[in-house]
Formats: C-alpha cells, structure tokens, sequence
C-alpha cells in the first residue's frame, strides 16, 4: 500500500521523517508530503493540490493526516481514490467548517486549558510544554527552518460531504495540545468512531514513531 502522509501545521514533510522508514521496512511505500505553509497566498485547496502532485504516481492509497492535516485530507480522497483515512490527533472538521472556526465549535481552547489546570503544568500556550514536552531533543535537532504556519488556511471552508466509512481517529494518551478526553469526544460526534489511543503527547511521529506505525499498519490492514 501506498502511505500519503500530511502533515499539521507547518507543513513539513520532515515532520513524518521517523515514521516513513518504520513502514517501508514493513513494505509499503510512504509519501510525505511538504505544504506551502508559510505562504499566506495558499490555502486548503493548494495543500490539497500539493498532495495530488506528491501522490501522482501512488497506488492503493491510505491518506494519513495529522492535526491540522485532517482539514486537507477530505478534499484528496476523492481525486486519489482512497478508501482509507487515518487521522492522527486531529482537527477533525464537519462539511464547511474553517479550521478558524474549529476552535470555537469544538471547544478545543477550553479543553486544553482544563487538562493544564488539573495536571499542573502552564496553562498559558508556549511550543516546549505543549508540543514538544516529550521529543527526543536530538530528533528536533534535525529539523530544518521553515516560516511559521500562515494564516489563509484558517480562512478556508472544508467543502467535502462525508468522510469514507473507514476512517480510524489515533490520539496520543498524553496530547496536551488537543487532550484525549476532546479527542474521544470528537470522534465519537462527528464520525462516530472511537479512538485507537497511543503513547505519547501531540506529535506523536516524532516521539513514539514505532508504536504510531503499528497502530496504522494495525487499523489498515498493512501488517
């Protein structure tokens, strides 16, 4: 099978750099694919384009998405024939919605803010605590500079009518940015699934890519 992997905010390809190798040793092809995050000039549908042209030459396709990458995802199903989804500690966006307005409609900003102040750790946001609390610091070493995330995306409606029967939500049991228990709560209302819960906190390819690639190969049949 064919792994077409996008990534959340940001954008990066490299972001699915440990992940890549753990399912082609399993024998399946994996393709990351890099957004124009950091141009403000694109939105939704040129990250679904940049998808369409990483993927050109794919097979049977999973699409793989995390985070913000979820709100890419429903608009390349279609065009790459893919029966498959798996959404990776994602925003999981209903027909028309932003990924502005997610927030709001989903209480994401509340939830987080609850699990700090029962937890004890900062509630306010910074990227150390709430993303990269348990990142191997050799891993983020190797990241290479890229602009910060632009806004337009956020502007951008989902405009797509339903997502296919087999899609499978991953959550990470320790996700500071976007808590299980909203996780759980999201899944079960707008896609009426329940979450295959892993180690690890929100960017769960970086910190725990072997246990993600075999809840994937697991939830896909790819084992």
């Amino acid at each position: 099978m064919d792994y077409v992997l996008i990534p959340g905010a940001g954008g990066r390809a490299w972001y699915w750099h440990l992940l890549a190798p753990a399912l082609a040793e399993r024998g399946h092809r994996a393709i990351a694919v890099e957004l124009p995050a950091d141009d403000d000039t694109k939105g939704l549908s040129d990250y679904a384009q940049a998808v369409l042209d990483a993927a050109d030459t794919a097979g049977e396709v999973v699409i793989v998405a995390a985070s913000l990458g979820a709100f890419t995802a429903p608009l390349v199903v279609g065009p790459l024939q893919a029966a498959t989804v798996v959404l990776v500690n994602p925003m999981i966006p209903i027909p028309g919605e932003t990924p502005g307005a997610w927030w709001g409609n989903t209480g994401a900003v509340e939830a987080r803010s609850a699990r700090a102040s029962r937890l004890g750790y900062p509630i306010d946001f910074s990227p150390g605590v709430y993303l990269f609390h348990d990142v191997p610091p050799e891993v983020l070493a190797t990241a290479t500079p890229k602009g910060e995330q632009a806004q337009r995306p956020f502007r951008d409606p989902c405009t797509f009518g339903t997502w296919p029967a087999a899609t499978t939500v991953i959550s990470s049991r320790d996700d500071r940015f976007f808590p299980l228990e909203l996780q759980q709560r999201l899944a079960r209302e707008r896609l009426g699934v329940e979450p295959v819960v892993v180690s690890g906190g929100h960017l769960v390819a970086l910190g725990h890519p072997q246990e993600l690639a075999a809840a994937i190969l697991s939830a896909t049949g790819g084992q």
